[in-house]
């Protein structure tokens, strides 16, 4: 039984139960995140807030994948790509999922305390978020936009830990990095189409139906042009735009693998975001440096 097995046992399952085996997530989140924090500090941020928000993007995202099996638990054993998750086949209980995100939770909000006070009332409304996300699949046509402000609440924290308040261009970095989620989660649902159409769920490859490739393409388009107008905002050199450039090749090739619609090419395409969002922190990363030279 679940309870009687030995904790040593258990952990694979915890870990499973987190995606520690599969860290596209955590670098999806972590990607905007240190686009803020370089924004922020104009180069490198201070090191403890640099090391708080790394270990506080795999926390977060840890907890919010189990939290995310959590209210899926019903689902996944209906869908093909989640068939085998521990919580799907029974083999973590949802007490101990429970009890793991709340643990997971309870260290991120650890992490923010010698912080600003700022960034200790805003986790509040990041830890909503990324609770709150799982369930709007029930009822909401676009869930992927939530999840985008969910994953990129990080940005207005960063902001707020380096310069003890939240410019508005921290809200139009987070808007960019929402149509970035949104592109890059549709190409993922855009996997699980057929049997989210079986069990009733909302996604935007739903919604957007016959016409998701090009709402893919324009949400690319839309986070590109969002932070080129951040790019104007900081008075940021070629470097900067050279990366926006290389994002732009990147959501091209994307096209490329998405348009034929198979799910291992959009599972792929996916996947391939990390070097989206390294292609532009890789632009204000050089630009700062030359800047600073």
């Amino acid at each position: 039984m679940i309870q009687t097995m030995p904790l040593a046992d258990r952990l694979p399952l915890y870990a499973r139960l987190m995606r520690i085996d599969k860290p596209i997530g955590t670098l999806l989140l972590l990607w905007p995140t240190l686009w803020a924090l370089w924004v922020a500090a104009e180069g490198w941020p201070p090191l403890h807030i640099l090391l708080i928000f790394v270990l506080g993007t795999f926390l977060m995202r840890s907890a919010g994948c189990v939290i995310n099996d959590y209210a899926d638990r019903d689902f996944d054993g209906h869908v093909e790509r989640t068939a085998n998750r521990p919580l799907a086949t029974g083999a973590v209980s949802t007490r101990e999922a429970l009890w793991l995100a709340g643990g997971l939770a309870v260290l991120a909000f650890l992490l923010v305390l010698p912080l600003d006070a700022l960034v200790i009332w805003m986790s509040i409304p990041a830890l909503f978020l990324a609770a709150s996300y799982p369930f709007t699949k029930r009822f909401f046509a676009l869930p992927q936009a939530y999840l985008g402000l969910a994953f990129g609440f990080s940005i207005p924290m960063g902001f707020a830990a380096v310069q003890g308040t939240v410019p508005a261009l921290a809200w139009l970095m987070l808007l960019a990095n929402t149509l970035w989620t949104i592109a890059y989660d549709t190409e993922y649902a855009m996997v699980d189409r057929p049997d989210d159409l079986k069990i009733g769920i909302k996604t935007s490859a739903i919604t957007f139906g016959r016409f998701d490739v090009a709402a893919v393409m324009l949400c690319y388009a839309g986070a590109i042009a969002l932070l080129a107008v951040v790019g104007g905002m900081i008075s940021a050199g070629a470097a900067y735009y050279l990366g926006l450039v290389l994002a732009a090749g990147i959501a091209g090739y994307h096209y490329v693998l998405i348009r034929g619609r198979e799910r291992a090419a959009c599972f792929k395409a996916f996947r391939h975001n990390n070097w989206f969002g390294a292609a532009v922190f890789a632009g204000i990363v050089l630009d700062h440096l030359l800047r600073a030279a």
